[in-house]
Parts: structure tokens; sequence; C-alpha cells
């Protein structure tokens, strides 16, 4: 028993270090993805101690994992009720209230009627899809009717991407800031009642043993849009899955950079990914907004077969209301050195990837 609390204790040790590198080879990024496990773990392992065999180092161990522990817990704080932020008052003059479905589909998901059903329930004003290819795309058709503005990016390479809405799309584009494989969308919008508003969809590749080797691109990509964003003079909405954590160095650059606001602080991890696996679920469908835009609901929905869950959110515009203005960080001049760095070397990568994508 002594054995395995040293090898559990140095083992969270190792994962709870490696991210404080700053290196994007995915050994050092893929441990911030599993903060919450490794905040139970590490509770789960102080416990068991207590169980294992004596040792005169025993408290000096024990002493370590309530120290990592707290450490974890001071970030994992953050992103719960339990953080103390300032709750939204009364609405001045907000726009009428809007709502949106967000879900990386899983482009060899076939279940394309449960995905159908689901936005035919919700309802949403407009919604955005990831991985969808050409099926998805054709599969989707049976929707356009009720949304009639749309823009498309059809690729096999699990990086397609398509955004519907029925309110109205005054210009769209797409951008490929780090790779011409790696779209992202801007749609300019216009309520029925006068608002104007900007929807960014992202979706970067991850850092990970079985796709990209670094989070080059990824970084370069989402700080690309940060800084496409900052210079955007109306409200905006950033949402997809970003490969990526909230509390991560590149996240918090982004939300510096761009001067946005994360609806997760003092509300809810709102985990996502993995779908099947409620032990292993981690939040990176990541969503930030403009201090313009205030956020009434922001919640996962039920699986339609992807191994992502689904994001619901519900808002509102309001232009006179300045409550959310002190939740607005930007960057230092060395932040934004960094993030001129993170672009050039996402810019510089070559992710390798095939043109049609296949599934493991």
């Amino acid at each position: 028993m002594w054995n395995t609390y040293l090898f559990l204790t140095l083992l969270l040790l190792l994962l709870t270090l490696l991210p404080k590198i700053q290196n994007p080879h995915w050994i050092f990024r893929v441990p911030e993805f599993g903060k919450i496990q490794i905040t139970f773990f590490i509770l789960f392992t102080f416990i068991y101690g207590f169980m294992a065999d004596s040792s005169e180092n025993f408290w000096y161990f024990q002493g370590l994992l309530m120290v990592m522990f707290v450490y974890h817990s001071v970030t994992l704080i953050q992103y719960t009720p339990l953080y103390p932020v300032k709750r939204n008052q009364q609405p001045y003059q907000p726009s009428q209230k809007l709502h949106f479905i967000s879900a990386n589909v899983y482009q060899f998901n076939k279940g394309h009627d449960r995905f159908i059903d689901l936005i035919r329930k919700y309802q949403p004003d407009f919604f955005l899809t990831m991985e969808s290819n050409t099926d998805w795309e054709k599969a989707l058709r049976t929707l356009e009717k009720d949304y009639p503005y749309q823009h498309k990016v059809t690729l096999e390479n699990t990086y397609g991407m398509h955004f519907y809405s029925r309110i109205e799309i005054e210009d769209s584009k797409t951008h490929f800031f780090v790779a011409d494989d790696i779209p992202s969308i801007e749609a300019h919008l216009k309520t029925r009642d006068g608002f104007s508003f900007v929807f960014f969809g992202v979706h970067p590749p991850p850092p990970s043993p079985t796709e990209e080797e670094t989070s080059k691109e990824r970084d370069g990509d989402l700080l690309s849009t940060a800084k496409r964003v900052k210079d955007i003079r109306k409200p905006v909405i950033v949402v997809g899955d970003f490969n990526n954590v909230a509390w991560s160095r590149s996240s918090i650059l982004f939300r510096k950079v761009s001067h946005l606001i994360d609806p997760r602080i003092g509300y809810a991890f709102v985990s996502t990914f993995h779908a099947r696996y409620r032990l292993l679920r981690f939040p990176i469908d990541l969503m930030f907004h403009s201090e313009e835009i205030f956020i009434r609901v922001l919640r996962t929905l039920e699986n339609f077969g992807s191994d992502h869950l689904p994001v619901y959110c519900e808002f509102f515009i309001d232009h006179h209301n300045d409550e959310q203005k002190d939740k607005v960080e930007g960057a230092t001049a060395e932040e934004k050195a960094e993030a001129e760095e993170m672009i050039r070397d996402g810019k510089e990568e070559d992710g390798g990837r095939d043109a049609v994508a296949t599934e493991n």
C-alpha cells in the first residue's frame, strides 16, 4: 500500500508540474485538461495515505498532497458558484432574449436525425456545428426553411463548420488564420429589434498524441481570433470547440487580448467532452463574450451520439448597462508580445493533416 501511495503522489506531482512548463508539446499541455480529475485524485490519495503503512516521511508527502490540492482548488473554485462575482442586476434597454446551440457533431456520427430533433426541440435562434462534412450538410438541409441564413464551410478533415440562423446575417466571412484547412466563421447579425452583434465560431486542432504534436496551431488560431475580435466595435460572442480549457495560459491570453469575458467564472465548468464518460469529462467547448452581452443560461444538453455534448446559451444585449466592465481584463505589453509569438509559431507550424480524415 505504501508503494502505491508513493507512486500516486509522485504521479500527481508530475501532472501538476508539467503544465507549468510553457512548452507547446502535447506532453506538457494535455495534463491541463484533467485539472478537475487530478484534484479529486489528490484528495483520494490523501485519504488513502492514512490507510497505507506508516513511514517517517508520511507527513511530508501528506503535506505535499495538500499543497497540490490547494493549488488546483484555487483555480477551479473560480469556475463554481462559490467564487464571488458581481451578479447582473435589472437590464436597462435590453434586446429580446436570444439563444443558440453550439455542437461538435463528430464527423463520423451518423445520428443526424437525433441532432435535428435536438434543434427542433430547443428552437435556437441560431446554431453552429463543427466537424460537419458533406453528409452532415445534406442532412441539415431539412432545417434550412426554418434557418434561411447560413454560412457553410464544408470540409472532410474533421474541421468543417456550418452556421445556421433565423436572425439576418448582414455579412459573413471565413478566416483561415494559421492554416488553409482550419476555418473560423465570422458572422455579423442584426436582430429584428435592431441590435447588431458578431458571432465567431472556432475549432482549432488539439495537442494530442493522435492529432497535433504541439499546441502551436491551436494557440496561434485562438490568439489570431482574439486580435480580430479586439478591433470589432460591436458586441461579440466567440464560441466553439476550443480544444482548450479556460484556465490554460493560452485561454487566459485569449481573454485578455480580446477584452472578452469568460461566463464560466463564478458559474460552472460546463464540461462537454467526453460525452460518454462522465468521470473523464473536460470543459473544452468554451465561450467568451463582450461586456454588452449578458448571459442568462449556459449549460450542456443531452447527448445525440457525438463525443461532445452540445452547449446551450441564452443571452441578451444591453448597450446601456456597464455592470460588466470590471470583468474585462486587458493584456500587458509582455502578454501582447507573448500572444504575437504564439501567432507566429502557429502560422509556421505544419499540421500535416489529411484532406479527408478517416475514423480511428
